[in-house]
């Protein structure tokens, strides 16, 4: 029914319609006993005789009237006048939240602030057992003051208050909806309720990431042609990754919604107030200083999974809902648990395995124990394996049973560099072919090589450049049809952090997925519809995942620890290799005899030494760090280690006050106090930080590498009390970064790969003196007469060198006293004193796993 101004319902007078829903039509009223304006919504004529309707609209009255809550509507009165079911609530003079996003995506402030309030809300409904079931933006209303109001309690369903057991509020209970009855409004449904299956308040959760979504790109997460494709969309299919379709996003907001679509609720956040409060944070973050990378590592990355709880829906349950649909979706029951058999047993590290063509033998490379690398050849059926003795890396092994393999390998935590060769399985001598080659695979015909060259360059085939970055490759694996290459792409030299990519073979580059904290191994699965591939949400626990040519994401399964993808077989069994890593920081203090671990939690990463050589600067960057890292001081003393911030550590200033650190995602630099005091913003825009910055000896200016757009990486030298940095070296800088004791020269490697002291403050570059091929410069002395230098990988040899005379003596040797699965030594600090040492380490044990089941 349609009601006039001056139509009166029980004392209210109907001054203007204001709008009409579903669950019933809302005008403009006033109630003359208190002498105000309120809105009335009543229940329309022609289903007013619908007695499942009219006790759903009265439960929305119960509903919201028993919460107190700024945040939701207030309920006045419910009352009945001439056959007509009306209820007299709050009226709120502004905008529904359609009626913005309308206009196009909204401002990261007006997302948090609006989001933060709406999460609020319906905290206090969750936590009252009240489940609203139809969130949508419609049923969002903005003041004109900027408060946030959820509307339309008509879906409402008290579940059981998880404290209790029973609903605060017995007498509303209304009777179960009915299994597989569809409710709610299609594209802003749950899966579980768009499958017709029991939910509670995580479908909210749900509901809120949808409009979360829509508010940061403009666009629906589902919208399909009819209301049963979007159904199935909901279930099945995960929208558009917010990355590409809204790219300024934030990456804590895009985390938060990310975890909200989850698909199995489980994976959704364990209570909305939880959800409010991160929503908080980073709102409150944000008006700090923008939405900085310190917020991180505030935000858990979300766990997500498509697999685990696909529900089933039935035909006739969707017909109910939508004449005519007619839906196929995926069982709800979980199939067979993964099946893992262990196939290697000895102490040590694997980098590279990879099924050979009979689909009964494995190629593999290790270093067992302490023993150098080497391939080796084993079979299912046995856990003996034979080694090759080529005392190469393995790269990949073609259908046709050749291996590609890089010989005098150069080893690094992730795998091992050399020169490319060709070798039969059999045994015959490897037949060099290219230099400077990180890694290969060969197509699926065995004839053809993709390789990443100088760890940043593709070629397929050969010497065809498909694909250049500033940051480095890894995992170059070639397209069944042989179409493209797909591959992971690091944006941070010496950075695990990275994205899955696909190019073509004109050249064409397409990013497939967000930026992971850490990435390693993929492979294509049988077909060739999907990549998979291994990566770590937080810190290094990676799981196994899949993502389509297109884009679309889901989680295969997950493991205890962290795992690595290395091959998939045609079958669809997978090679996985479990890993047991960690990084660490020794030392051996002045009167010791044996070296003392320094290490705090899991990925300790040493940064710098204090002037006094009394305390060390750390991050962590493994699961106990956070998200985004954490930024540590410890004593040398062994006491405990405090944690200053987020992110990772770069360099400890003169006087000890401050530590330079450094976030990711996004990219920023910053001054944390190492005792009382603010931190300082030290980002400029349009740079990228990479790690290597130190304080200049005046303690008043820093030096550090970055890139803008477009451009290679090189040093800039910044004010630390204002100014923009002044870039002070050609762009493609490497090598380690050490300060000239004057403060006036910075080394790099140059384009011919020697190193050069770059003047700070004007003028040519010029040689530096001492170095021989393959130094790494660790550090003068205080007095600026020795040159600290390493030499090796492992052991790392480190020499002093006389500046004066360029005269050297081999200082020490350096490994940790249990060498195996140590890859690398890492950051070494020389004590002022010039007797003792500290340096980090990093170990990666790891077995070969058959694992079998998945799909």
């Amino acid at each position: 029914m349609s009601l006039t101004p001056g139509t009166r319902l029980g004392i209210y007078e109907i001054l203007a319609p204001l709008g009409a829903g579903g669950m019933g039509e809302v005008y403009r009223a006033r109630d003359p006993k208190l002498g105000r304006e309120i809105a009335v919504k009543v229940l329309p004529a022609e289903i007013s005789g619908d007695a499942g309707r009219r006790q759903r609209f009265e439960q929305e009255a119960r509903s919201a009237s028993a919460l107190n809550h700024p945040g939701i509507i207030t309920i006045y009165d419910i009352d009945s006048d001439g056959g007509v079911t009306y209820i007299a609530m709050e009226l709120v003079e502004g905008r529904t939240l359609r009626d913005l996003v309308a206009e196009g995506p909204l401002p990261t402030r007006k997302i948090l602030e609006i989001g933060a309030q709406a999460a609020d809300g319906l905290a206090k409904a969750h936590a009252a057992g009240i489940v609203h079931r139809d969130l949508k933006p419609e049923n969002l209303m903005i003041s004109k003051d900027g408060f946030v109001k959820i509307l339309d309690f008509g879906l409402a369903k008290l579940t059981e208050t998880p404290s209790r057991g029973e609903s605060v509020l017995p007498t509303a209970v209304a009777p179960p909806t009915e299994p597989g009855t569809v409710m709610g409004t299609a594209g802003y449904m749950s899966p579980e309720q768009a499958g017709g299956q029991p939910l509670d308040f995580r479908s909210d959760q749900f509901t809120l990431g949808a409009i979360l979504y829509e508010m940061a790109t403009g666009e629906r997460a589902f919208r399909r042609k009819t209301g049963a494709e979007t159904l199935v969309a909901i279930i099945r299919e995960d929208p558009a990754p917010i990355g590409q379709a809204s790219p300024k996003t934030p990456a804590p907001l895009r985390w938060i919604i990310e975890r909200c679509l989850a698909k199995d609720p489980d994976e959704r956040y364990a209570s909305t107030r939880d959800l409010a409060r991160e929503l908080k944070t980073v709102q409150d973050h944000l008006s700090e200083a923008s939405v900085s990378g310190e917020m991180a590592a505030a935000i858990p990355r979300p766990r997500r999974s498509r697999s685990v709880v696909l529900i089933a829906l039935a035909a006739a349950a969707i017909a109910a809902a939508i004449a005519g649909a007619f839906l196929v979706g995926k069982g709800s029951g979980k199939g067979p648990a993964p099946r893992y058999t262990r196939l290697t047993f000895r102490a040590g590290q694997v980098l590279t395995a990879r099924f050979a063509p009979d689909g009964q033998t494995i190629l593999y490379d290790a270093a067992w124990e302490k023993n150098p690398l080497e391939v080796f050849s084993s079979r299912f059926d046995s856990p003996d394996a034979r080694p090759l003795g080529l005392g190469a890396a393995l790269f990949s092994v073609s259908s046709a049973g050749e291996m590609a393999v890089a010989t005098a390998p150069k080893r690094s935590p992730r795998g091992a560099a050399g020169t490319l060769a060709r070798v039969s399985a059999a045994g015959t001598a490897p037949r060099e072919i290219l230099q400077d080659v990180t890694s290969a695979d060969w197509s699926a015909d065995g004839k053809t090589l993709a390789v990443v060259r100088d760890a940043n360059r593709i070629e397929y085939p050969l010497g065809t450049l498909l694909f250049e970055t500033k940051g480095y490759i890894t995992d170059p694996r070639v397209s069944p049809r042989g179409d493209s290459v797909a591959f992971i792409e690091h944006p941070i030299l010496g950075d695990t952090a990275g994205f899955v990519a696909i190019v073509d073979r004109s050249g064409r580059r397409k990013p497939l997925t967000p930026t992971f904290p850490d990435l390693a191994g993929l492979a294509w699965a049988p077909g060739g519809g999907e990549i998979w591939f291994t990566a770590a949400r937080v810190g290094f626990a990676r799981v196994l995942m899949g993502v389509t040519p297109e884009g679309r994401q889901r989680e295969i399964t997950r493991a205890p620890g962290d795992i690595t993808l290395q091959d998939v077989s045609r079958d669809g069994r997978v090679l996985i290799d479990h890993e047991d890593s960690r990084a660490g920081i020794v030392g051996r203090i002045a009167g010791e005899s044996q070296e003392r671990e320094l290490s705090w939690l899991d990925y300790s990463f040493l940064r710098d030494l204090s002037t006094d050589s009394s305390t060390l600067l750390f991050d962590e960057q493994g699961e106990g760090g956070g998200p985004g890292g954490g930024v540590y001081l410890r004593k040398i003393d062994g006491s405990a280690a405090i944690r200053l911030g987020d992110g990772a550590g770069q360099a400890l200033s003169p006087d000890g006050k401050w530590a330079l650190t450094m976030t990711l995602s996004p990219s920023r630099l910053h001054l944390q106090p190492t005792g009382p005091g603010s931190l300082k913003d030290l980002t400029q825009p349009g740079l990228t930080y990479q790690y290597n910055g130190r304080f200049l000896p005046d303690g008043k200016r820093i030096v550090f590498r970055a890139n803008e757009a477009g451009h290679g990486p090189r040093y800039f030298v910044q004010d630390l009390e204002g100014g923009k940095p002044r870039p002070i070296t050609p762009e493609g800088i490497e090598g380690a970064m050490v300060v000239t004791r004057d403060g006036r020269f910075v080394s790099g490697l140059g384009a011919d790969r020697r190193h050069v002291l770059y003047p700070i403050d004007g003028g040519p570059p010029q040689p530096f003196p001492g170095l021989e091929a393959g130094d790494i410069p660790i550090q003068w002395s205080p007095d600026g007469k020795i040159l600290y230098v390493r030499q090796g990988a492992l052991p790392a040899r480190v020499y002093r060198i006389d500046t004066s005379s360029n005269k050297r003596e081999l200082w020490r040797e350096l490994m940790p006293s249990d060498p195996a699965g140590v890859v690398a030594i890492r950051a070494i600090r020389v004590t002022a004193d010039g007797v003792s040492c500290f340096y980090g380490y990093t170990r990666h044990l790891s077995n070969l796993y058959l694992l079998e089941g998945v799909r």
